[in-house]
């Protein structure tokens, strides 16, 4: 798929889109998320690679990977501006279909590719991303055909780096300690689209996310962070499918002074409250 003074700002809200890189003293792996948490500690050394990873990781790939710029532009006018209401319900029903245990089926307007990018941001951030079949259903069914054949390699040899897994307190087979639950989710706060055609859309997902181990002995606790992923969609095989994300920090609300859960609390929580299908 998210820290005090371990992290370095990346430009914040509004900047270039791209995250600074930090090397952790002594471990010599790079700081792949960049942003701000409450407080310091000293056992989130290892965290730096950890919540914004999943995204940022395959965001990466995508950049790195990615060809011409056919996206749709941005026209940057007011009427691209979403309105104050415009979360507000709009009344439309929302997907009855699923692929692969992931929304499908989304309406070929507007509100269907934004609803579809959020559902995929959840998907794409998800601790299934760390098992390699369920990694492959959930691309297969995110991305255009001819994007997911080009991702597949690349990301599971990311996923499946035990140096990568390693600094995120998990197992070379990408599973939990014993004891402890792995525990990575994105949940979508807004989505905005900054271009749209019935064949293309741009659209923006803001969200927070959780990531980290939950257990008493775990050195990478939950923690959150904050992001805004902008996605290109196409029209492909009726429905919307990802062609390519960029993603940038931020915006990031201010704290409040609330005492972090425990470990059984988070264990707990996580383990009873479902997700969501998400539909404007």
């Amino acid at each position: 798929m998210s820290l005090g003074d371990e992290h370095e700002p990346s430009g914040g809200y509004g900047g270039t889109g791209h995250t600074r890189t930090r090397l952790p003293e002594g471990d010599g792996t790079g700081d792949v998320y960049g942003g701000a948490r409450r407080g310091p500690r000293s056992s989130s050394r290892s965290l730096i690679t950890v919540v914004g990873v999943v995204v940022l990781l395959i965001a990466a790939i995508a950049f790195a990977n990615r060809g011409g710029d056919d996206s749709p532009t941005r026209t940057g006018t007011s009427a691209d501006k979403p309105e104050a209401g415009s979360t507000a319900a709009s009344g439309e029903l929302p997907v009855q279909t699923e692929v692969g245990g992931i929304p499908s089926g989304f309406a070929q307007d507007q509100q269907g590719a934004e609803s579809a990018a959020a559902n995929y941001s959840v998907a794409l951030g998800s601790a299934e991303m760390f098992n390699k079949d369920r990694r492959h259903e959930i691309v297969n069914t995110v991305y255009a055909p001819d994007i997911a054949a080009t991702r597949q390699a690349d990301l599971d040899t990311a996923y499946s780096s035990e140096k990568f897994l390693t600094n995120i307190g998990l197992t070379k087979e990408g599973a939990a300690p014993n004891g402890q639950t792995f525990i990575s989710r994105v949940i979508p706060v807004g989505t905005k689209a900054t271009a749209f055609s019935t064949s293309t859309a741009t659209v923006e997902v803001w969200y927070t996310s959780l990531f980290g181990l939950s257990g008493e002995s775990s050195t990478n606790p939950v923690s959150e962070s904050w992001y805004t992923t902008t996605y290109q969609l196409t029209w492909t095989d009726n429905d919307w499918k990802v062609t390519d994300f960029q993603q940038k920090d931020g915006p990031v609300p201010v704290g409040r002074d609330q005492r972090a859960s425990t470990s059984d609390d988070m264990t707990k929580a996580v383990e009873e409250y479902g997700g969501f299908t998400y539909a404007r």
